[in-house]
């Protein structure tokens, strides 16, 4: 019975939640990736900084037009915090889960230098 159950449990994946406005979340993915880039990560990681700005604080960094500046200029006229707005709930669930995982890849040299970002408290 130990040995069904560990099977069980092995197998799990989470299920894929579809993506309902499809091209307000691509677009908003690709800034984030833009921003998240080797070569563009320290530009955002010092406008956060100089805006006090969490690196998790993903409705802060919106707000404060953050990615926008960091990756001049968003795919959308409408801009980064407007692409949020219009995605369902569940899509905003999904870009905030991007992000915040796309954030833990940044390299460990940045990650260092800007470690109050990080910082949990």
């Amino acid at each position: 019975m130990v040995g069904l159950q560990g099977a069980v449990m092995g197998s799990f994946q989470q299920a894929a939640i579809k993506v309902e406005k499809e091209r307000e979340f691509r677009q908003l993915r690709a800034a984030i990736e833009r921003a998240l880039l080797p070569e563009a990560a320290e530009r955002f990681l010092k406008l956060l900084d100089r805006a006090n700005i969490r690196i998790r604080d993903f409705d802060g960094i919106l707000a404060a037009r953050a990615l926008e500046e960091a990756v001049k200029p968003v795919e959308s006229a409408t801009g980064a915090w407007k692409l949020y707005q219009a995605l369902t709930v569940s899509d905003q669930a999904q870009i905030r889960e991007f992000y915040l995982s796309r954030i833990e890849e940044t390299d460990a040299h940045l990650r260092h230098k800007f470690k109050k970002l990080y910082q949990y408290y």
